[in-house]
């Protein structure tokens, strides 16, 4: 079943088509990687289904029901949610603070926080127990500008988790992280997700994440869909290892790329 779907769904920045006419499908309850070059689209087909950019043309249905002109806001409160590459946190605030303004947000509430810490308890223990999950219920006190780069990661995930959503999309959620660490955060982010029956949509350039971690893969290059389909029909693609990974690069080297 479809949870999210695109038809013909296009974006042009002046003279660049970003994305052209794009068929989407995000199946419910799948763990998705959405990969492709710099410049393939992947991030402006995102932020098209987030909600943060309009399409110039084409349909974007979730659950079923058009949402192609709802607003991010509007997105979320249907379940769709995301992390973010270069990690958005409110660095003064604390890990906690991060979480409960999430949900707090969810659920409509506003006004200054100190108040609303006051007012509404459970918010905080959800937050706290949010941080639990993560394995950041140490760092609960602690300023967000304060924890290392893997836990702003984590606390990016766990603030965009808070909202629950039914369907998060993970931009890039190890770049900039060391290679040891990269594991231990999907292993953390994974088993979390799909606890919650969360369906995933992970945009990586991390080949060893993609091909460890995901369901499917969709392949964007030039602002359109190249392939679709399992990791092990990606690996073994020519059309698919040509262009992301070099004309002289083995099927097989596909899974072991470090980056594409």
């Amino acid at each position: 079943m479809s949870l999210l779907e695109t038809r013909a769904v296009a974006k042009s920045f002046g003279e660049n088509r970003a994305v052209d006419n794009v068929d989407f499908k995000v199946n419910a309850g799948e763990v998705l990687a959405l990969i492709g070059s710099n410049g393939a689209g992947k991030t402006t087909l995102v932020n098209l289904v987030s909600g943060l950019l309009r399409p110039d043309s084409g349909e974007i249905l979730f659950e079923g029901r058009e949402v192609t002109q709802q607003t991010s806001y509007e997105r979320i409160k249907s379940g769709i949610a995301r992390s973010f590459q270069l990690v958005n946190l409110f660095d003064q605030l604390t890990c906690g603070d991060n979480i409960a303004l999430s949900i707090f947000s969810r659920e409509g509430k506003t006004g200054d926080l100190a108040k609303l810490a006051h007012r509404d308890r459970a918010v905080w223990d959800e937050a706290h127990d949010v941080l639990r999950q993560f394995g950041l219920d140490s760092k609960a006190g602690i300023a967000a500008g304060t924890i290392s780069h893997g836990e702003r990661k984590l606390l990016d995930v766990a603030i965009a988790y808070a909202l629950r959503p039914k369907l998060l999309f993970l931009d890039e959620p190890t770049s900039g992280v060391s290679t040891r660490e990269k594991a231990p955060i999907m292993d953390i982010v994974s088993a979390i997700v799909r606890s919650g029956g969360i369906t995933i949509v992970i945009i990586e350039h991390d080949m060893d994440i993609v091909f460890r971690y995901s369901e499917r893969i969709v392949v964007m290059h030039q602002g359109s869909v190249l392939a679709d389909g399992t990791p092990d029909e990606i690996r073994h693609n020519d059309e698919v290892t040509t262009t992301l990974i070099g004309e002289h690069a083995s099927p097989a080297a596909a899974g072991d790329a470090g980056h594409a």
